[in-house]
């Protein structure tokens, strides 16, 4: 078929992000026939511009830190310098197998992948360039964008995320505007690398969408990291001159820096697409959905970022094999928001699933018990010298409906965490498995054991 030539399909997908290309494979698995179009780069933010190459900086950032802290443990090591040319080559490296790897599982199942900027012409046909793309469904998976303030323009030493990721050096001052996921991850990393590190968040807490508790245990360990922060306050404004910023908050306060890194959320990508001309409604950016994905519009899904909810690349991915299955008539499970893991990997790291317990309480009323796991009862914990705890939200005599973790790679915890909620488990059912010593996994267990009325390394 010539580029110009029009093409019909079962499934045209809009982005070949994590939804897109998850829906793309998982479609051509189920026999059906698939165009996936992409602007950038297949696998989207999250391979290229977010979770991947955070990450990479992060596990960086430990390194950075255990040579730093060695002799903790008794071997004598010593931190000299980042060599920021080196980590970059090191991140990159990560994301080009995995893209490469990508390529090759979207080439070999026979996805007509198309490059181009791509629009809807009618709801249910994709133009990129002089190619239109005609699909029986069509699948919206645009993603998100890292947003500023109004006002807040970025450009020189006022950046986001994405201009941040290909830093050539270490600032020597940073402040952080957004105390959410992106902005403890990047203070995390940024002090680990030698900045000294200011994060601003206009509400109470940092990590404000997390357990209260867990939020103040991360704001003390950002102490002792002496990660400095200030909450309850609302930015102002913005000024470059020479070599500094200097950010201006509502309460009169100044502060100078280096760099000011914007990480006040995600945006979707919707304008100027041709979804409201489609007749598919947008409120506010966002793509509205019911619960199986399905736009107002007949045939039209949408999938990841631009769905309200939670901005997750694994709810994205999981959507779009959802969607897959749905088009196919499989009729597969709805996805339910509150059972999707969340997971913040700043050190220390942040992991959750389910309620909290002022969600839970709203939704049960008095009819909601919590207990809190100590890590300093735990081995593994003691050895790796950190410091938090597990809470436990259960429904009174029933199942637990909320799992929140701080502490070192409590993140690697959340497969059993969510496993307890999704499958809506009583506590004594997981204190009867057994769990592998010297884990961290086994704080779970020991939080269970205690929350079944049977404490061993924990008062009850």
């Amino acid at each position: 078929m010539s580029a110009e030539a029009a093409g019909d399909y079962d499934v045209v997908i809009l982005g070949g992000g994590s939804g897109g290309y998850a829906c793309a494979l998982r479609s051509a698995q189920l026999g059906l026939k698939v165009a996936l179009v992409e602007k950038s780069k297949l696998g989207g933010t999250c391979l290229h511009r977010g979770c991947i190459p955070t990450k990479a900086l992060l596990h960086a950032a430990e390194v950075a830190d255990v040579a730093r802290e060695g002799s903790r443990f008794g071997v004598r090591t010593t931190f000299e310098s980042v060599d920021m040319a080196a980590v970059h080559s090191y991140k990159d490296g990560v994301v080009s197998r995995l893209h490469k790897g990508l390529q090759g599982l979207v080439k070999s199942a026979q996805v007509d992948y198309v490059e181009g900027t791509g629009a809807l012409d009618g709801p249910h046909t994709v133009v990129v360039g002089e190619r239109r793309l005609t699909g029986k469904n069509v699948v919206l998976a645009t993603g998100s964008y890292a947003k500023s303030l109004p006002g807040l323009e970025i450009d020189g030493r006022i950046m986001t995320s994405d201009q941040a990721l290909t830093l050539d050096h270490v600032p020597a001052r940073v402040v952080v505007l957004g105390g959410g996921v992106i902005g403890v991850e990047f203070a995390s990393v940024f002090n680990s690398f030698g900045a000294e590190v200011t994060i601003v968040e206009a509400l109470p807490h940092l990590v404000p969408a997390e357990e209260e508790v867990i939020s103040k245990q991360l704001e003390r360990s950002f102490r002792k990291r002496k990660i400095a922060f200030k909450t309850g306050a609302r930015f102002a404004g913005a000024t470059q001159a020479d070599d500094v910023v200097t950010v201006s908050l509502e309460s009169g306060e100044t502060l100078t820096a280096d760099l000011l890194l914007v990480a006040v959320g995600r945006g979707p990508v919707t304008e100027g697409l041709g979804y409201e001309a489609a007749g598919i409604t947008v409120d506010r950016g966002f793509v509205p959905t019911n619960e199986r994905l399905q736009t107002n519009v007949p045939g039209v899904y949408a999938v990841g970022d631009i769905v309200p909810g939670l901005q997750l690349a694994h709810r994205g991915f999981a959507q779009g094999i959802f969607v897959a299955e749905e088009i196919a008539g499989l009729s597969p499970a709805p996805i339910k928001e509150t059972g999707i893991p969340r997971v913040t990997y700043c050190d220390p790291e942040v992991a959750s699933v389910g309620l909290t317990e002022a969600q839970a309480r709203e939704s049960f009323g008095d009819e909601v018990e919590t207990y809190e796991y100590n890590l300093g009862g735990n081995g593994k914990s003691q050895i790796l010298g950190t410091q938090g705890f597990i809470k436990l939200v259960r429904r009174k005599d029933g199942p637990v409906v909320g799992v929140h973790m701080i502490g070192a790679r409590v993140g690697e915890q959340i497969g059993e965490a969510q496993l307890i909620v999704n499958w809506e488990a009583h506590p004594d059912e997981v204190a009867g498995l057994v769990h592998a010593h010297p884990t961290q996994n086994e704080a779970l267990g020991e939080a269970h054991l205690a929350l079944a009325g049977k404490p061993l390394h924990a008062h009850a």
